[in-house]
């Protein structure tokens, strides 16, 4: 992602977002109990068998005591200046969590995914041919942020009307195409990227499986730096570390004023159970602003497990 100073400021906010989605995903950890006929016992008559428990009850043990360490997080990253922003979805159960931020932001190179979205969609229609050359291109835009690859494909597509075409049929009402016509000042919110994947995941936002199945493997396999050579590893993948994630990253300076600009995106856990947005403006340097969002994710789930 380049860094500049955009010439229009915003109004200060910096926002995390988190998303969990599940969607024919994941079981939760502990599995189900051994039934009567895989566990040894012994013997007993119909009169001495005792009658059975009540099955336990269910419980959302991946959320237990998130909203509470969304609270925690939120008030630590604010001792340091930052604003963040969170939302939770379990694509399994629908049940969601937020800190109830809902400001939109710009998304920097989380971007690239309308871009490739709806490049992949355009050529699933015939309406385009892509070369060995831009699939290699579209790869390496979403593993490493690349830049170049990004510019060559906004303005193949018509700029901004790239994101009204995915705005409206993913219906990201909180979503909006750049004031000044660059990609990277897109703006969205925690929820829109939320729905994005969510739907991009079940295929109701029109990108066919083939298709988002390309976006999601080049996110499994997102590389420790761009190609800028800036690191992308802080939020999700470092403060997950325990899961296996697909992940998109944005990233610049500065906006509103000297503040660090850092939004990390993606899917977590087998089955892409999860989906977690996180953005964050912080007045601190890269280096510890980068620290600052791994360390919400950290606080949000322990053990860097959902």
């Amino acid at each position: 992602m380049r860094w500049r100073l955009p010439n229009r400021a915003m109004t200060g906010m910096a926002i995390v977002g988190v998303a969990l989605l599940v969607n024919g995903c994941e079981a939760t950890a502990g599995g189900s109990p051994p039934t009567a006929e895989n566990t040894p016992q012994a013997p007993v008559s119909a009169q001495e068998a005792p009658l059975p428990d009540a099955p336990p009850a269910q419980s959302a043990a991946p959320f237990d005591g998130l909203d509470a360490r969304v609270r925690q997080a939120t008030a630590d990253a604010a001792k340091s200046g930052a604003n963040i922003e969170t939302v939770v979805l379990d694509r399994d159960t629908g049940q969601t969590v937020s800190n109830g931020v809902t400001k939109p932001f710009p998304i920097a190179s989380v971007a690239k995914l309308f871009i490739a979205d709806d490049l992949l969609l355009q050529e699933s229609q015939g309406k385009t041919t892509l070369s060995p050359a831009d699939r290699a291109s579209l790869d390496v835009m979403l593993r490493s942020s690349d830049d170049g690859a990004a510019q060559t494909f906004w303005d193949r597509g018509g700029g901004n009307a790239i994101i009204a075409r995915v705005k409206a049929r993913y219906g990201l009402g909180g979503t909006t195409a750049p004031w000044n016509g660059h990609w990277d000042v897109t703006t969205s919110t925690a929820s829109d990227l939320v729905r994005y994947y969510d739907m991009l995941l079940d295929g109701t936002g029109g990108l066919p499986p083939e298709q988002a199945a390309v976006i999601i493997g080049d996110l499994a396999q997102s590389t420790p730096t761009g190609t800028d050579g800036y690191p992308q590893r802080f939020g999700i993948p470092e403060g997950l570390y325990a899961e296996p994630v697909a992940v998109k990253q944005g990233w610049f300076c500065c906006w509103s004023g000297p503040n660090q600009l850092h939004v990390s995106t993606g899917v977590i856990g087998p089955e892409h159970r999860y989906v977690m947005a996180i953005s964050s403006l912080d007045p601190t340097s890269a280096a510890a602003a980068r620290t600052n969002m791994t360390q919400a994710v950290k606080t949000m789930f322990p053990g860097g497990r959902i």
